[in-house]
């Protein structure tokens, strides 16, 4: 499918020309291993009610507030960390946003479901106008109704996978105003070149829209620089193509968190994330995914410390800033062990949600 023809987003979607779609559905390269209801069930209960000790933390966590004055005097090529996924980026001297999450749960109600360790180091009323809005899949974590609505006003192209893009018109948002992609098609934002790019997961806000929506990893290139945004995905050769294609990459904004042994298919253990950044032929790996929401067994600040030290061990670049924190794109300051300020908590009952257990 041509990056054109993607984007025409007709009134009855056809989606027959993916390779990625068929039976109704979107499909990753490597089929998805089988789970039976019983097991899927099981896994929901260990997931809300036999959560170990220390899997959100016991105090704030750091967090510095950022203005929109701040940002308009900051430097080009800047990145802010808002929370998990969510990236403010300052290119070609306008703003882009990643993954936009601002409400207080990643969860269809916000009564109950994954609460946030932290706000937002800005409101969505105090940002600048955005270029663009580049969203990786329609998981809660990383497609947030509210946030989108509110954006809207001020972001001129909301950047989408195949299916995605139409539900943001569903929700009202103006047809000439959404571009949505497969994977390899392209399109460019102010001369900067957007590649939807292959990612190992799956989609779906409901029990019954499973992989209805495409999910990606997004390229952003221009002259300056070249950035990947993994969105989420397990460990799978695609990342060895896309960096033979479009790397060395400068950055590298990679998932690392909301992990478990159980759900290996679509989340990467730090180690998996490690090998990424070398498949994609990185040169500073920003882990992202980790730090907000509490959804996994493991202890929150795990991602922190194993990937921190997984790059200490291997001698690769890393840059942890904290939340609200300026780094440069081409020239990032290597960030600072800010999690450990909180320590770990008891586990705390969560209220049951239809979130997928590790988003």
């Amino acid at each position: 499918m041509t990056a054109a023809a993607s984007l025409l987003l007709p009134a009855d979607p056809d989606y027959s020309a993916s390779a990625q779609f068929y039976d109704g559905r979107f499909h990753n390269p490597v089929p998805r291993p089988p789970q039976s209801f019983i097991q899927h069930m099981k896994l929901y209960y260990e997931f809300f009610f036999k959560k170990p000790p220390g899997t959100v933390p016991d105090r704030p966590i750091p967090v510095r507030t950022i203005t929109q004055a701040e940002l308009l005097d900051a430097p080009d090529n800047s990145v802010y960390r808002l929370g998990h996924s969510s990236l403010l980026l300052k290119m070609h001297n306008k703003f882009w946003l990643t993954d936009p999450v601002f409400s207080e749960r990643a969860s269809p109600m916000q009564w109950f479901g994954p609460a946030r360790f932290h706000a937002p180091p800005i409101t969505l009323e105090e940002l600048p106008p955005i270029e663009a809005v580049i969203l990786s899949h329609n998981h809660y974590d990383h497609l947030d109704h509210d946030a989108v609505l509110k954006l809207a006003a001020k972001t001129k192209v909301f950047l989408a996978p195949l299916g995605v893009g139409r539900l943001l018109l569903s929700w009202g948002i103006a047809a000439q105003q959404v571009r949505e992609l497969d994977w390899w098609d392209e399109t460019e934002v102010d001369g900067i070149r957007f590649v939807a790019t292959p990612a190992q997961h799956f989609s779906g806000r409901g029990f019954s829209d499973s992989d209805r929506t495409l999910w990606a990893s997004w390229v952003m290139l221009d002259a300056q620089f070249r950035l990947f945004f993994s969105g989420d995905s397990g460990y799978f050769p695609g990342f060895k193509t896309i960096g033979e294609r479009y790397g060395p990459f400068d950055m590298s904004f990679i998932e690392t968190g909301a992990y478990d042994h159980k759900w290996a298919y679509v989340h990467m253990q730090p180690e998996e994330s490690l090998q990424a950044f070398r498949d994609l032929r990185g040169k500073w790996l920003f882990p992202i995914h980790n730090g907000t929401f509490d959804l996994a067994m493991h202890v929150w600040d795990d991602p922190f410390e194993r990937i921190t030290s997984l790059a200490a061990e291997h001698q690769v670049a890393i840059t942890t800033p904290m939340m609200g924190e300026r780094a440069s794109l081409l020239a990032p300051h290597p960030g600072s062990a800010w999690w450990r300020s909180a320590a770990p908590t008891p586990a705390v009952s969560t209220p049951v949600s239809t979130t997928q257990p590790g988003g």
